[in-house]
């Protein structure tokens, strides 16, 4: 069985698994690890096929998460970015006992947009599918650019994403056609209304991927939950307002223990 890429560093005494978005990989995290790295054991992971963590094919949801879970601490904080908060999603449905609590960044238990869900338009998502079987690189630059639209630091924020995509191996377009798959067709609204653990929802007001409105809905629907909206953030909050995310981190997690 392939193992993942995971880095582990830190000096706190709370686990805190990272889970990257469709198409990047651990490393964009680096700008907020020596920050976190006083208040947490960090564990840095490249998802099934991205980054290091080469040698696998796509593959649904649930396997995703076993994957993952495989390597992972006997019990952790999970935060997911993006993509990566479905994969955190499914680990706390999958196996709650090894979850202390869920943090969830600029993503959604359901990013296809329906007549009564704010979210990506279907046709969107499976126009990015054929665009990356003709233009693999310019696909994913314009889906990378799409995640810093205006904000004050939009071109800094992009070009900081585009780095850590060439900095590692590239994932192979099967792989990044699987996670738009997920984007698509994956919906966990429903299970995450049962989810008996501490769980923190943070947004971007000018997120362009994942819409404001889906924290109000998600406010109604899992009222056990938390949610927290940076207003002049976009998709990637934790890059352009770092200072905002990290303290809405380590209060969230100081209420844990």
């Amino acid at each position: 069985m392939e193992t993942l890429y995971w880095n582990t560093e830190g000096s706190g005494d709370c686990e805190l698994v990272l889970l990257h978005g469709w198409g990047l990989n651990a490393q964009v995290w680096n700008g907020i690890v020596t920050r976190l790295s006083p208040h947490f054991r960090l564990h840095q992971v490249d998802l099934p096929g991205y980054g290091q963590s080469q040698g696998y094919g796509p593959m649904p949801l649930a396997e995703m998460a076993v994957h993952v879970l495989a390597q992972a601490p006997q019990r952790a904080v999970w935060l997911g970015w993006s993509l990566g908060g479905l994969v955190a999603s499914q680990i706390a449905l999958m196996a709650p006992e090894r979850v202390s609590a869920l943090i969830t960044l600029a993503s959604s238990p359901c990013f296809s947009a329906g007549t009564d869900w704010p979210g990506i338009k279907p046709e969107v998502l499976a126009g990015f599918q054929q665009q990356l079987s003709d233009d693999f690189q310019r696909t994913v630059e314009r889906f990378l650019a799409l995640q810093t639209l205006g904000t004050d630091s939009a071109k800094q924020d992009a070009r900081l994403l585009k780095s850590v995509v060439t900095g590692q191996p590239a994932p192979s377009a099967e792989v990044l056609i699987g996670g738009l798959e997920m984007l698509r067709h994956v919906d966990l609204r429903q299970p995450l209304a049962a989810l008996q653990r501490p769980f923190l929802r943070v947004y971007g007001g000018l997120d362009g991927l994942v819409p404001r409105k889906v924290a109000g809905l998600l406010d109604a629907q899992l009222p056990q939950s938390t949610s927290v909206v940076i207003p002049k953030a976009a998709h990637a909050p934790f890059i352009s307002h770092p200072d905002i995310f990290i303290e809405q981190l380590l209060s969230f997690t100081h209420s844990l223990r």
